[in-house]
């Protein structure tokens, strides 16, 4: 197969959750430049709606979804409309998710109950429920779960996201599970570790540690609007058919200082 043919996505479905804004919207963005149809699912309608006009716009065949992936129908919800908006899911990436700031002696049990809710069962819902309906009756799919390289170390000295740290790396292993379990009917299951990026959720933590991720990072940038793209359509591709279970840690170089 010529190299270019391994990188086409044309005609495939690709289900993005948190694909509203921030790192969902960048990795939609390139899925949809390669050729894919994409299902967006977020929380807030209007911008997910806006979200959805942009790329209309650009040419990309769109659906938008408002879902709350905490309720719980909402998997078997979302898929139905996809399936009959767009057709069956092929790449399913999970974007969605929550963080949590507070002392670990004193986080609530609320708070960390939500970030491992969205973060690691929802996934797991979702996933089950594409490749159940999508993926093993067709014998192929690519699953991405977005995770963060949170998930790979403890945090750094005043940084107190317990919840969150420990729900990325949950879903790094759950990424490695379902690799073992869906390789025989040739489904891909890796994750994309995305370092610091400016976004909405990471503001106010980069307000207090950019300096010092700058300073050791052998790049000595954060992370741009299109540092995901590559990453994001390789994992989605044939290019990457002999690739599960695998970690792509996107951060400049900050994991390895």
């Amino acid at each position: 197969m010529h190299v270019k043919d391994l990188f086409d996505l044309n005609g495939r479905c690709a289900l993005v959750t948190g694909g509203s804004r921030g790192l969902g919207l960048q990795m939609a963005q390139a899925l949809g430049e390669m050729g894919c149809a994409v299902a967006l699912c977020a929380r807030r309608q209007t911008e997910l709606n806006e979200t959805a006009e942009k790329l209309d716009r650009a040419g990309v065949r769109v659906l938008a979804v408002p879902t709350d992936l905490l309720e719980p129908q909402a998997a078997v919800e979302l898929v139905s409309a996809v399936e009959r908006g767009l057709g069956p899911i092929d790449i399913l990436l999970k974007n969605a998710g929550a963080s949590w700031s507070a002392p670990a002696e004193s986080h609530p049990i609320a708070a960390w109950n939500k970030v491992m809710n969205l973060n690691v069962t929802a996934p797991f819902v979702l996933a089950q429920e594409v490749a159940r309906r999508h993926m093993i009756p067709r014998g192929a799919g690519k699953i991405i779960n977005v995770a963060s390289v949170a998930g790979l170390r403890g945090t750094a000295r005043g940084v107190r996201t317990a919840a969150y740290n420990t729900s990325k790396a949950a879903l790094i292993n759950l990424t490695r599970a379902l690799a073992s379990e869906w390789g025989r009917f040739n489904i891909n299951v890796n994750a994309i570790c995305p370092g610091f990026f400016p976004t909405r959720m990471s503001s106010g933590l980069l307000e207090k540690i950019e300096d010092v991720l700058l300073a050791r990072s052998p790049l000595g940038r954060l992370g741009g609007e299109d540092d995901l793209k590559g990453a994001v359509v390789f994992l989605s591709s044939e290019a990457a058919r002999h690739i599960t279970g695998v970690t792509l840690v996107v951060d400049g170089g900050n994991s390895i200082t």
